[in-house]
């Protein structure tokens, strides 16, 4: 499906020129300083959400009856897997399956998103040997001592 873009004040101005092209197109409406909007038609939205549970589904049948197969599919789709030990593979494999159905499952891809997010940044991490032997210590000591915060007053609001 291809996409369309304009100007969230162009919609404002005049919705009548931006939704016709939700006949062949969904649209992102562009805001300054604002997360976009996207439109589309309930039917494609319907679509695509039956359809990712479909998939998620699917996946998640194939990870039940081959862990190797499973990661073979991600890995394909999310090159960067390559760069996770086998341990933090399957790892990785296991909780975006997770969050994948769960998602396709109640619409909430948030989770999913920020899981993939996370273990992409720590593929990276893997990536480079050297920073990878850095962030699995052993860390020079335990850094200065802390003092106990005082107590606070919360009737006053402090």
């Amino acid at each position: 499906m291809t996409t369309k873009n304009f100007p969230y004040s162009a919609f404002l101005r005049g919705p009548s020129h931006v939704l016709p092209s939700l006949d062949h197109a969904d649209v992102i409406l562009e805001r300054r300083g604002e997360e976009d909007l996207v439109l589309m038609r309930a039917e494609r939205f319907e679509a695509s959400a039956a359809s990712l549970r479909i998939a998620a589904r699917a996946l998640a049948i194939v990870a039940r009856r081959s862990d190797s197969l499973a990661e073979e599919v991600l890995a394909e789709e999310l090159p960067w897997v390559t760069w996770l030990p086998d341990t933090e593979r399957q790892a990785c494999v296991r909780e975006l399956l997770g969050h994948l159905i769960a998602g396709a499952d109640t619409g909430e891809l948030l989770p999913f998103g920020r899981a993939l997010a996370s273990w992409r940044s720590t593929a990276v991490a893997w990536s480079d040997p050297q920073l990878a032997r850095e962030l699995q210590g052993p860390f020079p000591g335990d850094g200065p001592e802390v003092p106990r915060p005082l107590p606070t007053d919360r009737r006053k609001g402090r």
